[in-house]
């Protein structure tokens, strides 16, 4: 699921011309771009993975805690603890780097309030969909986030997507529908248990994670990332809030517990994800993020009681396997550019 969903899509690099969006399955938390803290030298690739890893593992117990908490709390209040406990990890970690004044300075706060409207929308959407899903499921759906994050590069920035990414798209949707189906109870007479809903709600944050990505990589031309993830988290906190007349409920020590524990975690995968990012380039350490789907099913499983489906299996090996190509296929392309480059470049 998305960064606007338990698990964060991954990090784009700033937007060149007529290039495709590129990514991997979703948090259900915030998007980071690939605009990193100090300047990357990529020269400890396995430091990399390791961090990304770490991320996803991380991005996974919050949602674990999230799903705890069950339908003790509506979705803005969710919104709101995960967001606003997020904050800690981050401002403390940026205080340590002494980047923490800096980090306040924008020169966009519209832009900002626009892509934390499209990532709260996308969050609220998410956390509704991994309370009513078993978790395995709820991940794997939202593996639709970098398929539509393509199309929307396609339709938005007018990039151009060839017949190979277009095909992986078409192919890993496919595979959504196999693990969508099943729980597609509405097609069968009626909902049950909420999970038609959940369903729904989880691809709608996909579309909207998709968007807000769009938007991530618009700010990232003047933004930095310390800017980019501390306004999200302010915004969302706010957001949150502000849905407190619609119901909020006053949690017991358990779900508080929980709420706080996914809003710390949230925010310490967050500096993981975007360490890992100096490391090694998108590439390398993108294809990573599909651990998710092994941890959420032992969670799934051990924790709640989920047993993996043949349909959710089958479609999530064909959802990452289409992904993972359009991943391959982005860095081949980037290659490619990059040998013209040299023939075109004087040699001095």
């Amino acid at each position: 699921m998305s960064s606007h969903a338990p698990f964060p899509p991954v990090a784009l690099p700033p937007r060149r011309p007529r290039r495709a969006a590129t990514g991997t399955a979703p948090d259900m938390t915030s998007a980071d771009p690939a605009a990193k803290l100090i300047p990357p030298d990529y020269s400890a690739p396995m430091t990399g993975i390791a961090l990304k890893i770490a991320s996803v593992a991380v991005f996974v117990g919050m949602a674990t805690a999230i799903k705890a908490a069950g339908e003790a709390l509506p979705a803005g209040e969710i919104v709101f603890f995960r967001s606003a406990f997020a904050i800690v990890p981050v401002l403390l970690f940026l205080a340590m780097r002494g980047q923490l004044r800096g980090a306040w300075r924008t020169s966009q706060p519209m832009s900002h309030v626009l892509r934390g409207l499209l990532g709260v929308s996308a969050m609220g959407l998410s956390f509704y969909g991994l309370i009513h899903l078993p978790l395995p499921d709820a991940i794997a759906i939202g593996y639709a986030m970098p398929l539509l994050a393509v199309v929307s590069a396609a339709v938005l920035l007018r990039e151009t997507v060839r017949i190979y990414r277009w095909t992986a798209v078409l192919v890993g949707l496919g595979g959504v529908m196999i693990i969508s189906w099943p729980r597609m109870s509405l097609v069968n007479g009626g909902l049950e248990s909420g999970q038609t809903l959940g369903v729904l709600a989880v691809l709608g944050s996909a579309a909207l994670a998709a968007v807000a990505m769009i938007q991530v990589r618009n700010l990232v031309q003047t933004e930095k990332t310390p800017t980019i993830v501390l306004y999200f988290s302010l915004t969302a906190s706010l957001l949150g809030l502000l849905t407190m007349p619609f119901g909020w409920v006053v949690p017991d020590a358990r779900t508080m517990t929980l709420m706080v524990t996914a809003g710390f975690l949230g925010g310490v995968a967050q500096i993981l994800l975007t360490e890992s990012y100096r490391h090694a380039d998108v590439s390398t350490i993108a294809p990573f993020e599909y651990t998710s789907i092994l941890l959420g099913i032992a969670i799934g499983y051990l924790v709640f009681g989920d047993v993996p489906t043949w349909s959710m299996l089958i479609g999530t090996a064909i959802v990452a396997g289409a992904g993972i190509f359009i991943i391959l296929r982005e860095h081949a392309l980037g290659l490619e550019r990059k040998a013209q480059r040299k023939l075109v470049t004087p040699q001095g």
